[in-house]
């Protein structure tokens, strides 16, 4: 494995931005692909585990498969990277000195924090923004983890989190979180007789882009993959800073509208350049409005597939479009965090 930020600068350590141009870090995977998963994150020497499976697949039509990737322990895809992220930090937990944990997030990710936290033995602490869905911060709470709210702006609920004492364990800036959601890549390849032609996945912050795009790169170098499939990254409209770069529209990131799909409330995101590298390998970005979402999810659960909101947005985009060849939707979170 190697750590490089964008403009190629080695990483040192345990840092989370570059000291030479401030950019994040990216982890590349330099072995081939191992269908034995852990092989592939040869850096992790003390797996934390809450008992993760690989999460269904399962056929909506002969052109739509659906990736019901809420099948996890705290039903939210963002154990794939918190399990990755937890397990490396209890790998060098001496050389770190970590007793406590700080973490911020609007829900999903602090939960997931939360949880693997508590198994690591850590104390947690969640900073959350004052709107935060109530919902997701009494899951947070059963964790154990402590609850501080922060009335200001989302950058302003990273900087108390950042600059707290304790491990800033960053699911954005980390990117041993990003580098665990290549286990999506993987699961779908195994799962696949033929790989999709398309796979929808939310946006918001770009961890989960970024990491299945890296997972999908991996697969292809090792020659386990003939192409990569095209990637659709989906976003409200109210909040779509990726979308409106990607397609050349307007975006205002000092807006006050919010969304109902309130997993996707990135404004600024942090990894912005990286999910724009993406975009320009041949992907694309698609936007839907608050009533498509609702329709979509409402859909969905006429199907037996009960999601959030910010789940829904791939089936909306799906519909909306055209696309040729199979298409697979990642659904990312459980309707019963809503």
């Amino acid at each position: 494995m190697k750590s490089i930020c964008l403009n190629g600068h080695p990483r040192i350590k345990h840092e989370l931005r570059c000291t030479v141009c401030n950019e994040p870090f990216e982890i590349i995977p330099e072995k081939k692909f191992s269908d034995n998963l852990d092989l592939n994150f040869d850096y992790i020497k003390e797996k934390v585990t809450l008992g993760e499976v690989f999460t269904p697949v399962v056929d909506l039509n002969s052109n739509l498969d659906l990736k019901l990737d809420y099948f996890f322990p705290t039903y939210s895809y963002k154990d794939r990277g918190t399990r990755n992220l937890i397990s490396y930090i209890k790998t060098n937990e001496k050389e770190f000195h970590v007793t406590a944990i700080n973490e911020d997030s609007s829900g999903n990710a602090g939960a997931s924090v939360a949880a693997y936290g508590a198994r690591a033995g850590y104390r947690v602490n969640i900073y959350v923004p004052k709107s935060a869905n109530e919902n997701k911060i009494r899951q947070i709470s059963s964790y154990g983890a402590s609850i501080i709210k922060i009335d200001g702006t989302r950058d302003a609920v990273q900087e108390a989190a950042e600059k707290s004492p304790g491990f800033y364990a960053s699911h954005i800036l980390n990117p041993e979180f990003r580098d665990g959601i290549r286990t999506l890549a993987y699961e779908i390849f195994l799962q696949s007789q033929k790989m999709p032609d398309n796979i929808f996945v939310p946006v918001s912050a770009g961890t989960l882009l970024s990491g299945l795009y890296s997972g999908l790169s991996h697969l292809y170098m090792s020659g386990e993959i003939a192409k990569i499939p095209k990637i659709i990254g989906v976003q409200p409209e109210n909040i779509s800073p990726l979308c409106s770069l990607a397609n050349g529209l307007q975006y205002n990131p000092d807006n006050s509208l919010s969304s109902i799909a309130d997993a996707l409330v990135a404004k600024r995101p942090v990894l912005m350049k990286l999910m724009m590298r993406i975009m320009n390998n041949e992907n694309s970005c698609v936007s839907v409005s608050e009533s498509e979402i609702m329709e979509a999810r409402k859909d969905l659960a006429l199907k037996g597939f009960y999601t959030e909101y910010s789940s829904a947005t791939v089936y909306a985009a799906y519909r909306k479009g055209h696309y040729s060849g199979k298409s697979m939707l990642v659904l990312t979170g459980n309707g019963l965090k809503n």
